[in-house]
């Protein structure tokens, strides 16, 4: 009882505390009963909670690295988890859809405009440029590249960003909508796109992944351990020969890893690091840097229509992000509640696989700049 006492003494002594275990709270229920990314917040959550405990054993031990902290060492320190979890994302995704209309391609490119938007904002605010790197590539809207982008810049920012990344790419059902009908009318959301595929060999599909590593390694070189990785994953998917592999990465290997990511990054997420006065800029600016990818997108989409006969439906562009597959969903949902006759989703696909492409090498090109 005296040992609880204490406990419950230190608890109110630092409020701090009490408040990040009410942050933690929110983002399991966020997680479990909103179902937004709850392999990744519900682990997030209790982490956060346990690590905010007084004396909590989960980040030392009698004076050594606890689990959570001998994780984070391993994983994160190391950037090996955001890696391993690229390769699960790439053998998840199907580039047929921006194979077999290129032209895609520049969405991807353009929905990045948040990343350097926000670089910029940040510096102007007076954040050291490392760190101001690490707040803009939250707009990536890609958490393995956010954290791996962070941690090789050595940002102290390091909780508020991974909980930002995650927290507002679940969060794009939300945001997107709110920011795509802000910059588009009515009649803009209900332009119909014709889709003509056009076939795609398997052998294009094999080939793909290994010239976006050497383009990638050409372009931007930093970003090659983390389009490399990807690469592999989408490798492993088409070459035809490697289907359990593909599974396994797929499945156990994505939701192993997503577990261990979930509670290890929380080491970051103590109070005395967390409640900080700039940590919540820097969350305010992710937010911004989402919301200005999606406007970005869709003003590159609406300047193309100026010189374009056959009018794109400019929601296309904010589907460029890297929220796979979670942003081509909204702007297809966008579409149909404006027309439900209006399918775009092919298209909308597309322009979000280039995304993921775009997101990793943008972050190699911060890196890049900066290292």
């Amino acid at each position: 009882m005296e040992i609880l006492i204490e406990g419950v003494t230190a608890l109110i002594a630092e409020p701090g505390r009490i408040a990040m275990m009410l942050i933690g709270a929110v983002l399991m229920y966020l997680g479990i009963k909103k179902q937004y990314e709850p392999t990744l917040l519900v682990p997030m959550g209790l982490g956060t909670i346990l690590v905010n405990i007084p004396g909590s054993g989960v980040l030392m031990t009698g004076g050594e690295p606890g689990p959570f902290q001998i994780l984070f060492d391993a994983g994160i320190e190391t950037e090996l988890f955001p890696l391993l979890l690229f390769i699960g994302i790439g053998a998840m995704i199907d580039f047929g859809p921006l194979l077999s209309n290129p032209f895609l391609l520049l969405f991807g490119a353009a929905a990045q405009f948040g990343i350097f938007f926000v670089i910029i904002v940040a510096s102007l605010l007076g954040f050291d440029i490392n760190d101001a790197a690490s707040a803009g590539i939250i707009a990536a809207a890609d958490g393995p590249t956010s954290i791996f982008v962070a941690n090789s810049l050595g940002s102290k920012y390091m909780g508020a960003i991974m909980v930002a990344a995650y927290s507002y790419m679940a969060l794009v059902p939300i945001i997107q909508p709110v920011a795509v009908k802000a910059v588009t009318t009515k009649k803009e959301r209900r332009i119909r796109m014709n889709y003509n595929p056009c076939a795609v060999s398997k052998t294009a599909k094999i080939l793909f992944p290994v010239i976006i590593c050497v383009i990638a390694g050409l372009i931007a070189p930093d970003s090659l351990p983390l389009v490399g990785f990807l690469m592999f994953g989408n490798l492993l998917r088409e070459c035809g020969v490697l289907d359990n592999l593909s599974m396994s990465a797929q499945n156990e290997l994505v939701n192993l890893i997503s577990i261990l990511l979930g509670l290890c990054v929380s080491v970051k997420m103590e109070y005395h690091d967390f409640l900080q006065v700039d940590t919540l800029i820097i969350m305010a600016l992710g937010l911004l840097g989402f919301v200005m990818d999606s406007v970005g997108g869709v003003l590159f989409a609406k300047l193309l229509n100026l010189f374009r006969k056959e009018k794109i439906n400019p929601m296309i562009g904010a589907a460029g992000i890297s929220a796979f597959p979670m942003s081509s969903r909204v702007i297809q949902k966008l579409a149909t509640e404006e027309d439900p006759q209006n399918f775009i989703l092919m298209q909308a696909a597309g322009a979000n696989v280039a995304g993921q492409i775009a997101s990793v090498v943008a972050g190699g090109l911060v890196l890049g700049l900066l290292l």
